[in-house]
This record gives structure tokens, sequence and C-alpha cells, in this order.
């Protein structure tokens, strides 16, 4: 992924755990957990020649997705309308991640429903690729997508949060293990 130079961020805590938000001129371009987290941009590791994004909690669009989130989390709110930037992806994840923004709370979809969306039927696997690589995650509701049996699959930031979220948004049932 290449994200825009121009790239700031601030963390806040969460339910789930510490939290790096991430944005640009244009809106939203990241939300990562801090810990256990797959695909965590090396601009957030620390890794060596790797430039460290500038810390900017004052700046309106990660100052509104943080009250966003913090609405959410209390469920207070159900929907974010805080702007995004998506260019980080190729034009198919681009594709899937708005795929991902009109599953409803409280909704599940498969895999296989999300390519049949975006018009890919046979793009399965590729549509599972991008989901993973979902760089705002709980914003662009990735843990919304489930097996083709309904089964609970893969999360960048572990299945316990999976599970959690699903929870959260009513969306889960014990049923479902």
């Amino acid at each position: 992924m290449k994200f825009d130079p121009s790239i700031v961020q601030t963390s806040l805590p969460s339910p789930l755990g510490p939290i790096v938000i991430a944005a640009t001129s244009k809106g939203l371009a990241g939300l990562w957990f801090v810990e256990n987290q797959r695909y965590l941009p090396p601009e957030l590791t620390g890794q060596v020649g790797a430039p460290v994004w500038p810390s900017s909690p004052d700046h309106p669009v990660l100052k509104k997705a943080s009250q966003q989130l913090a609405d959410y989390f209390t469920h207070q709110r159900s929907r974010f309308d805080v702007p995004l930037d998506l260019a980080s992806g190729t034009l198919f994840q681009q594709a899937v991640w708005r795929a991902l923004l009109a599953i409803p709370h409280g909704d599940t979809v498969s895999y296989g429903e999300v390519s049949l969306r975006i018009g890919r039927p046979n793009a399965v696997r590729a549509v599972g690729a991008a989901v993973g690589r979902n760089p705002i995650s709980i914003i662009v509701p990735c843990h919304r997508v489930m097996g083709a049996d309904g089964s609970l699959t893969g999360y960048a930031g572990g299945l316990d949060r999976k599970t959690a979220l699903l929870k959260l948004e009513g969306a889960f049932q014990e049923s479902m293990l």
C-alpha cells in the first residue's frame, strides 16, 4: 500500500485496545489496532528506514473520527460519516472497500456476496485478500464479512475483536461458533 506523504496520525483508546488513526487532507486513510494487528504500515511499526507519520490529534478528520468511534463503542452511533481517503489501495481494492461500506450495521455478508456486488463473481479469493488489507478497520466494516457457510473467518485485528464488533452491532449470536 502506498499512503499519501502528507498523512498524519493520532492514537486513541478503545474497548478493544489502543487504536491508531491516520488522515490526509482528503479524509481518513487508516485505522489500525496497535496490538496484534496484521498489515500495520511500516510508518507505524518503527521499521528502519520508514518515515514516521507526524502526530496531529487536532487534525479535523482525526477529531471527527475519534468522536464517531467513541459514539460507536457506546452504542450512540451505527453509521459513520467521516470523509474517507481510500487512495492507498488498488482500484480493485477500492471497489471492494466501497462495497463493504454498503453492508448495514448489524448485518453480515459472505466474501462471495461481496464479489457479486462488485461484478466479479469469480474473484472470491481476491476479494478476501482485499478485505484483509482494508486500511480503515471498523469504519470500512470488513468485520461484517463471513465465510460462505456463515462461519467466523479471518480478521486482521484478530477473531476476538471481530467477534466483539459483531456482538456490539447485534450481528453475532453464540450459535455461530
